[in-house]
């Protein structure tokens, strides 16, 4: 192993009761089974070197714990646990539950789950179990009984780390054991079979039903299903996941003082939980993030996560439980991060209020479906770049240490919801082309290029204090999650409501009257008739700017016309409005914009909420930080070329001081901490 320096780490970095910590926490998953026990004395001394904090162990630790059933062996685990300990490194415990043995699909083959064409996925990846299995939860939690009675009050212990990614693979399953739990789940939630009909309005097609044994899940048909049988089954799903983890969770507590949480992955590809009614349970936000570069601005996508994941922190410090130091290896073309992207990705998340950072893995596999996915170690061992990266990281993190526990400062709000994205997903919707998250994502992007940063809100939930409130897209709006809208324009707010909003309820039955249903009192408008546009399609607006995907006949009542169709489908009718209600006003756009116009509309509701643009422009990153007595102005430029900002304060990246218009050369980072002249405000 080529030699490292000794590399400094504040004593009080070590993890504390009363999380989060006192620094920025540096982290990694540690997978000891992968290698011999030869090399685990060697990994901690060099974690120990590299100031790791925080090590989670024991993610898929089953097959090792519980080699046959009921016959366990920790002595692996003691052995790891005991040298992390000795080096003053804190663990995140896993439970281990993740994957099950292959032993248990033999014994109990009923725990696999299926497809919605009735295929079954058996053992050789990970999560083959059925969230809904009896068999399986006895399985699991006999094991987290054992682990949480032997470490849950081991000195090391941290954080309990419940199973891993629930629902990553396996969130869906159509078996008859879930098709059973469905239809005790409906039970609570309707009370009789005869609320269920009115709900799903199964009077169309002759899908009536007499009896609740007659309910399946929504599995394969020969035509479109009932999209609210199908966003009931994906919420019966999500709470099916969320009372697995209630289960194992309540072990660990009667157990053990430590908290607990488990690592949501709030991401563009998987969107198969509602988050938003888990967080009551997590004693700490943990997130998953990844740089996807299926997308079209993988940053925009971290960008918008991380302000997701701090909404159901509810402005909380939370923690990046993984990352990556460079390439995965799940995406058809696996990029290597570039020079430089590492600490910049990082600091993505910790401008957005992380101060946990830790990584996926530790020392990169061997073999396995993962062994070309980086890590902290990469295969080469302790050198070359990718190393020199994590060691100037772990330094870069020590120095941020003064910005932990402030939180994000945002004037704007965006209303986003899993359960409203789900509703969007239907077969049979006027086009297919209007993609939730997509469009959201694209006004989130406006305002970062304009260095306006934003909270992400749940819908339904007050929107007080907010200056500019987006709502994206809120095709099935609940009666709370429209008459929070409203109330924020009527406070004062300004209030933009983007195309294809409160046209259902939450059980997607249209709203009658006219559309936008839930908001055409707020807006003042009506929509005779929406006219969405093919792929390509596009139309022109009276200022200039362009439209794509979606038009429509729009007729004012109340509102003022600020931009009209010139052309296409709706040509003549009004394409951007705006109604004046209580304190604040009310926007609409009845299209997709194209980037120049949607720049503008956003210039122009900023200006009226009085929120402040500094114009970086997209793959900059301005972001502020802030306790009562200081602020620290995150500025991360992923450009090419350099920019320049006006910057006041000490620089915890160089300890640089800064009076002014300041350069940002290409790929820099810039923490400008400064006392707030504006405290009590």
């Amino acid at each position: 192993m080529t030699s490292t320096p000794a590399l400094s780490r504040p004593a009080e970095a070590s993890l504390v009761p009363g999380w989060p910590t006192r620094s920025i926490l540096l982290g990694c998953d540690y997978n000891p089974e992968q290698w011999d026990e030869s090399v685990w004395r060697e990994d901690v001394a060099l974690m120990s070197r590299l100031g790791v904090d925080l090590v989670a162990i024991n993610i898929f630790g089953w097959a090792h714990l519980e080699p046959r059933p009921g016959e366990f062996d920790f002595r692996g685990l003691d052995a790891v646990m005991a040298m992390l300990h000795e080096a003053g490194i804190r663990v995140n415990l896993g439970t281990g539950t993740a994957s099950p043995p292959p032993w248990l699909s033999r014994v109990s083959p009923e725990i696999l789950p299926r497809t919605a064409e009735g295929v079954t996925a058996w053992p050789g990846g990970r999560q083959a179990w059925c969230p809904s299995s009896p068999e399986f939860r006895a399985r699991a939690l006999a094991l987290v009984e054992r682990v949480a009675e032997r470490y849950g009050q081991h000195p090391a212990l941290a954080l309990w780390h419940v199973s891993n990614e629930l629902g990553c693979h396996n969130a869906r399953c159509f078996c008859d054991t879930s098709a059973s739990a469905f239809r005790d789940w409906l039970r609570g939630r309707y009370g009789t079979i005869e609320a269920l009909n009115t709900a799903w309005g199964t009077a169309f097609w002759s899908q009536r039903y007499s009896e609740w044994a007659d309910i399946q899940p929504p599995r394969f048909t020969l035509s479109a299903g009932n999209p609210a049988h199908q966003l009931d089954y994906r919420r019966f799903s999500s709470d099916a996941l969320l009372d697995y983890y209630r289960a194992e969770a309540a072990v660990l507590r009667r157990l053990s003082p430590a908290p607990v949480t488990t690592n949501l992955m709030v991401t563009d590809h998987i969107s198969t939980q509602d988050y938003w009614g888990w967080t009551g349970d997590l004693d700490l936000v943990a997130n998953d993030h990844y740089l996807d570069h299926r997308l079209e601005d993988p940053l925009a996508e971290l960008a918008f996560s991380a302000d997701w994941t701090r909404g159901l922190a509810a402005g909380a410090p939370w923690m990046l439980m993984e990352t990556s130091t460079s390439a995965v290896s799940w995406q058809p073309v696996n990029h290597a991060k570039r020079p430089g992207e590492l600490a910049r990705t990082v600091l993505g998340h910790v401008a957005r209020g992380a101060d946990s950072i830790c990584f996926f893995q530790w020392r990169a596999s061997q073999r396995g479906a993962e062994q070309f996915h980086s890590a902290l170690l990469p295969h080469a061992g302790a050198t070359g770049p990718m190393w020199d990266d994590v060691v100037a990281l772990s330094a870069l993190l020590d120095r941020l240490e003064p910005v932990v526990g402030t939180r994000v400062v945002a004037r704007a709000a965006m209303v986003v919801g899993w359960q409203e994205r789900w509703a969007t997903e239907a077969d049979t919707l006027p086009t297919s082309l209007l993609r939730y998250l997509p469009e959201a994502r694209r006004y989130h992007r406006a305002l970062r290029a304009l260095g306006v940063t934003v909270d992400i809100v749940r819908p339904g939930a007050p929107l007080d204090g907010y200056d500019l409130v987006v709502v994206p897209t809120l095709y099935a709006a609940s009666d709370s999650a429209a008459a929070a809208v409203d109330a924020a324009a009527e406070a004062g707010a300004t209030v933009l409501v983007t195309p294809f909003s409160g046209i259902a309820d939450d059980q997607l039955a249209i709203r009658l009257g006219g559309y936008p249903g839930a908001h055409r009192s707020l807006l003042g408008i009506v929509i005779d008739e929406f006219r969405p546009l093919a792929a390509g399609e596009s139309v022109r607006l009276g200022s200039g700017a362009l439209g794509t995907i979606w038009s429509e006949a729009v007729r004012v009542e109340g509102a003022e016309v600020l931009d009209a169709f010139a052309d296409g489908p709706a040509a003549g009718s009004p394409a951007l409005t705006r109604a004046v209600r209580g304190a604040g006003a009310a926007w609409y756009v009845a299209t997709v914009l194209d980037d120049a116009g949607l720049d503008e509309l956003m210039r122009r509701l900023c200006a009226e909420a009085g929120i402040p643009i500094i114009a970086v422009g997209h793959d900059v990153d301005v972001v502020v930080r802030r306790d009562d007595a200081h602020e620290a102005v995150f500025i991360i430029n992923h450009r090419d070329d350099e920019i320049e900002v006006d910057l006041h304060g000490r620089d915890l990246v160089d300890g640089g001081i800064h009076d002014g218009p300041t350069r940002i050369a290409a790929g820099d980072v810039r923490v400008v901490m400064r006392e707030r002249n504006d405290r009590g405000a």
